[in-house]
């Protein structure tokens, strides 16, 4: 059992920037892939970022390359979303998910704790 929670979301301007933060406990976190996805009411939970146990290996959605960035501390027991230049597209409510195994991609399958979530609202 893995207990995962989000913070770090917020109102922001077009270009603004905020950083996420992610919680986990529970398990051995070095142990596990961790990831950060977005939805929007009405829509499916798509796939934002995600990194690997070790945090050396990094996956993004193409609408946030460069702009976006994954990364871990395994001695805090924490994962950080890094959001550079900010959209309105960007808008949505935020959530972590823990990995199954060590690596993990953009398959929402392949992760299997959720934290609540946290609102991302970006106005033009």
């Amino acid at each position: 059992q893995v207990q995962v929670t989000e913070s770090g979301g917020g109102s922001v301007q077009a270009g603004g920037s905020l950083r996420l933060s992610c919680a986990a406990s529970g398990r051995t976190f070095s142990s596990y892939a961790m990831g950060w996805f977005r939805q929007v009411p009405g829509k499916e939970r798509e796939f934002v970022a995600a990194c690997s146990w070790s945090g050396d290996t990094t996956y993004y959605a193409d609408s946030v390359k460069g702009r976006f960035t994954i990364s871990r501390d395994n001695t805090k027991n924490m994962v950080y979303l890094q959001m550079n230049n900010l959209k309105p597209e960007d808008t949505a409510d935020y959530y972590c998910g823990a990995g199954r195994r060590p690596f993990a991609d953009e398959n929402l399958n392949e992760y299997e704790y959720w934290g609540q979530g946290t609102q991302v609202t970006v106005s033009s």
